[in-house]
């Protein structure tokens, strides 16, 4: 049955969460507050990515003293992006603001967010203005994955986050026109386009020091988004191929020049340094090759993004 138009919260708040226990009710206690002072309508979703502790359970408390506050529970942690799916599928509002658990994303910006909306925005971009609660090594790793993606996939997300507002339109057009599975959020939210404006950020520190992402997540969320925005990369085999060629044609070259002037063939340094690097361009091209195949794999399996366990508050829509 579905809800009358006069009852939806205009505004809707996505928050994923992966043990996030400690500093969840932190969360939804400023999102709240600070939700209060812009709409009257408004909802908090929060989607339990599989959490180990009880991220869930204090949702769901949450939620009995706070019926705006509903919960997704997954049956395992299936990712981020599954859970930004999720949250959107799910979320009824017109407006739909999506923000991480830890409160780096500073939810002071929804108003700001919620004015450009209200002016006609249908995608409000916060961007990081600064990173200082990360290392030198993250910083760099971070500008080079978004200028090699931006680039190459030919989407701007210099400097981009999670942390976005999308009309209802965008929301439809997300879940029900983009049938991939292998998703990039802040890709795909730059990719569709429409009429869309930026509010700048200074990432804020963490309420635990401890980061749920590790390196490998972070290394395989960049080949996600390189692999789903350009095909550029199967480009790089045909030139190593082309790289190998002339490198053979000039090892040939040397050899016959040897052998015209009666010269003995040396180089055996010069046969093993090409071995060794016509051996690493196979190895290069069958790994792009790889990861493209994997994510077809992926595609075509066609497994559900997520499964949900349970609810809170979303007693009457359909567990998918």
């Amino acid at each position: 049955m579905n809800t009358p138009l006069s009852l939806l919260p205009e505004i809707s708040v996505v928050i994923p969460a992966y043990n996030e226990g400690e500093g969840v009710d932190r969360a939804l206690a400023t999102i709240a507050g600070i939700l209060q002072t812009v709409s009257a309508a408004w909802e908090i979703l929060v989607i339990d990515d599989g959490s180990r502790d009880n991220t869930y359970a204090r949702v769901c408390r949450y939620a009995q003293t706070e019926s705006r506050v509903r919960g997704v529970s997954f049956s395992r942690n299936f990712g981020k992006e599954a859970a930004l799916l999720a949250g959107l599928k799910y979320s009824r509002g017109r407006a739909v603001v999506a923000i991480d658990a830890d409160l780096q994303h500073p939810p002071e910006l929804i108003p700001d967010m919620i004015a450009k909306w209200r002016e006609g925005a249908k995608i409000v971009h916060a961007v990081k203005r600064s990173r200082k609660t990360d290392s030198v090594g993250k910083r760099l790793a971070a500008l080079a994955v978004n200028q090699i993606i931006s680039r190459m996939g030919g989407i701007n997300i210099h400097n981009s986050s999670d942390y976005k507002l999308l009309d209802r339109e965008i929301v439809d057009i997300l879940v029900g026109q983009l049938p991939e599975r292998e998703r990039f959020f802040r890709g795909l939210s730059s990719w569709i386009g429409f009429n869309e404006e930026y509010i700048e950020f200074d990432v804020s520190n963490r309420i635990e020091n401890e980061s749920k992402w590790s390196f490998w997540s972070l290394v395989e969320l960049s080949i996600t988004a390189l692999t789903s925005f350009t095909s550029v990369p199967l480009r790089i085999v045909t030139f190593l191929g082309l790289l190998t060629l002339v490198l053979g044609f000039a090892v040939a070259s040397e050899a016959l020049w040897s052998w015209y002037h009666g010269q003995a063939v040396s180089g055996f340094a010069t046969i093993i340094i090409t071995l060794l690097l016509i051996g690493s361009f196979i190895m290069i091209s069958l790994g792009i090759i790889g990861e493209y195949i994997a994510k077809i794999y992926e595609e075509i399996k066609a497994r559900p993004p997520y499964l949900v366990k349970s609810t809170v508050g979303i007693a009457d829509e359909k567990l998918a």
